[in-house]
Order: C-alpha cells, then sequence, then structure tokens
C-alpha cells in the first residue's frame, strides 16, 4: 500500500472516533440533564349558576297576521296580471284575470236553454189547463188529464234547472276575475301572462294590515314550559337596533322531528316590518322549569368508546395552575348558541374549551 493509501485510511478512523465520541459526550450531557414537565395553557369555560333563569332564542319567520293565499275557483288562461310584489292594493282591485270567452259562450248556451225551457212550460201549463176544461165537461178522461199536469210540473222543473245553470254559468265568468278583498300589499305572485292556471292553484299571497306574527319551532324539551300568553322579546336581523315585545298566540297540541310549532303575536308595529323577515325569538325560563341545564361550546364535548365526557380544569393551589380531571356528562339538545349538558356539570365548574386534544386525566395545565 502506498503512501496515500495509508493517509485515507488513517483519516477514515480517525473521523469514526470522533463521531464516537461526539455520540458520547451527547448521551452524557442528555443523561445528566433534569428532565422537566411542560404545563400546557388550556382555556376553560366557567359554569355559572342559573337559578335566576336562563334565555333560550330560536329563530323564525315573520308573517302578517291576515295573510291569504289567493287563486282561482276555475282554470284558464291568464290574460292579464296587473297586480305586482309590493303593491298596495284597495279592496276590489284587480290582481289577475283569465280568457273568459269560453265561460261567456255558456253564459250565453245557458240562457237560450233557459228560453227554450220557458217556453216548454208555457205550453205544458196551457196543454194542462185545457185538459182541466175538457175533463170538467166529460170530454178528457182522467189518465189524459194526469198525463197534462205531469208534463207541466216537469216543464216547471226545467225551467228551475235552467235558472241555476244560468247562474252557474254566469258565476263562472265572474270568476275570471280575481280582486282584492280587502286593503292589503302583494307579497308574491306567482302567475305570469299567458299561463295556464288550474283551479286552487296559487296565485298571489297578500298581506292585509299592519298586525304581524312570527311563526316557529320550540324543541319538546322546553315546550312544557311555554303557554298561551307567555311574554318573548323578538328581533329581526333586518331592522337593527330596535328590540320588539310579544306573546305567545298558539301553541301547536302535536309536533314533529322532536319540535312544536308556535305562533308569537308581535306587539309593536314599525313601518320596516313584513312577512317574510327572519326572527329571533327569546324566551326566558324559570331556573326549575329547564332542570338546571347548561349549555357548553360543542368544542368541549368529547366522545369516545369510553362515553361523553368533558375535562374539568380543578385548581389545587398553586396560582395560575389546575389539573385536568375527566367528567363524564349526559348531553340533551344542540342550540344556536351551543350543546345542551344535562348532567354531570354544577355552578363553578371551570370546563376546558381549548387545547383538549393535548391533555389527558390527572394532567397538570396552566389557566388564565
Amino acid at each position: 500500500m502506498n503512501n496515500y493509501g495509508l493517509k485515507r485510511e488513517y483519516s477514515a478512523k480517525r473521523l469514526t472516533v470522533m463521531f464516537c465520541a461526539a455520540a458520547l459526550l451527547v448521551g452524557c450531557e442528555k443523561d445528566s440533564a433534569p428532565q422537566e414537565d411542560v404545563l400546557r395553557p388550556v382555556r376553560y369555560h366557567l359554569v355559572e349558576d342559573n337559578s335566576a333563569g336562563r334565555d333560550r332564542s330560536f329563530s323564525g319567520t315573520s308573517k302578517s297576521t291576515k295573510e291569504s293565499r289567493l287563486s282561482f275557483k276555475i282554470g284558464g288562461t291568464a290574460t292579464s296580471v296587473p297586480a305586482q310584489i309590493g303593491q298596495n292594493l284597495k279592496k276590489g282591485d284587480l290582481i289577475a284575470q283569465l280568457d273568459a270567452a269560453n265561460y261567456l259562450l255558456q253564459v250565453e248556451q245557458a240562457q237560450a236553454a233557459l228560453v227554450e225551457a220557458q217556453a216548454g212550460e208555457r205550453n205544458a201549463v196551457s196543454n194542462y189547463e185545457r185538459a182541466k176544461g175538457l175533463y170538467a165537461n166529460d170530454n178528457a178522461s182522467l189518465n189524459e188529464l194526469d198525463a197534462a199536469r205531469a208534463n207541466s210540473d216537469s216543464a216547471r222543473a226545467q225551467v228551475r234547472a235552467a235558472s241555476k245553470a244560468l247562474e252557474i254559468a254566469r258565476l263562472n265568468a265572474s270568476y275570471t276575475r280575481l280582486y282584492a278583498g280587502d286593503d292589503c300589499s302583494i307579497a308574491s305572485i306567482e302567475v305570469e301572462v299567458n299561463e295556464n292556471v288550474s283551479a286552487g292553484q296559487q296565485i298571489a299571497v297578500v298581506s292585509c294590515g299592519s298586525e304581524f306574527e312570527v311563526t316557529l319551532d320550540v324543541p319538546e324539551s322546553v315546550i312544557s314550559s311555554i303557554d298561551q300568553y307567555t311574554p318573548v322579546s323578538i328581533s329581526f336581523g333586518s331592522i337593527s337596533g330596535v328590540q320588539f315585545s310579544g306573546e305567545v298566540s298558539e301553541i301547536s297540541t302535536s309536533g314533529t322531528s322532536a319540535a312544536f310549532p308556535v305562533v308569537v303575536k308581535v306587539h309593536e308595529s314599525h313601518p320596516a316590518l313584513r312577512s317574510g323577515l327572519a326572527a329571533n325569538v327569546t324566551f326566558q325560563f324559570d331556573a326549575p322549569s329547564i332542570d338546571n341545564t347548561y349549555v357548553l361550546p360543542v368544542s368541549s364535548v368529547v366522545k369516545d368508546p369510553g362515553g361523553t365526557f368533558v375535562f374539568i380544569a380543578r385548581p389545587d393551589g398553586d396560582p395560575g395552575q389546575a389539573v385536568v380531571e375527566r367528567r363524564p356528562i349526559a348531553l340533551g339538545e344542540l342550540t344556536q348558541f351551543g350543546v345542551e349538558v344535562l348532567e354531570g356539570l354544577s355552578p363553578g365548574d371551570r370546563v376546558v374549551t381549548a387545547g383538549i386534544t393535548v391533555i389527558r386525566d390527572g394532567q397538570r395545565v396552566l389557566i388564565p
């Protein structure tokens, strides 16, 4: 081996020794360094005493107390729709009109049928009068008299039927025009000119009067705490800075999907109030009626195969520190403010809301 090869071998051995020495030194330093627990900071939600009652809010939609859905009693083709959305109408104003040609022809046919029936009645009555005279002079039999009387009665019945048919034809012709039954405003129009509509098809929605109400769904957990005339406060997203008062006017006796329809009457009037506005209705319940339930942020609730629980930060004497305690809970309903907790919490509990993914039961943490 030449001198160059000997130098390379020597350098490689020297580097190996240096790496081993460095590794031993680092290992010694790690073994000699003291191990310190790192306290993780968490945020918490303080459970407060709700013995004074608690507010619950539910979403609803406003509508006029005199809201009507108008339709034609007959079918046909719309030839005119003069009413427009938002228009204020007076009683008797035209909203929409159908093609009346066929119905006017039916009126003429009914009139002709009535004239014919009246002529037949006159003839039958005349024959009956003649038969009575002949029978009195023994020139006609009793059977002939009875037949003449029956024809006269039948002719009268035909006149009455023709009169009713003419009345119906005239009513149908009048039904081709849809009028406002009272002073109102147009909330919606659902037909266009030249559109074919059927009898009973919704044509327009009108709001009459200045009184409004809000319809909403209330969950079954609180429906028993509500009765007629229960006071509420109401706010509308499109009417900022204004708080309305109201009271429950209607409560449904049956519900669907664990919710019951409720109607709330709005006490005050406002020029911006109209049908279809999103509303927020707030009830204030007494604590006994809601069984001391609490509402927590959804992010604070943990579910695993062991059940549903939260972490409670329990102070143990050191300022700014606490010990984490895993607490099983029973959930209620999901609300717009969070999830209800029916069991497992008490006033004063500090429920961890941030940092729950990196903590465990019995761990010491930092609290603000």
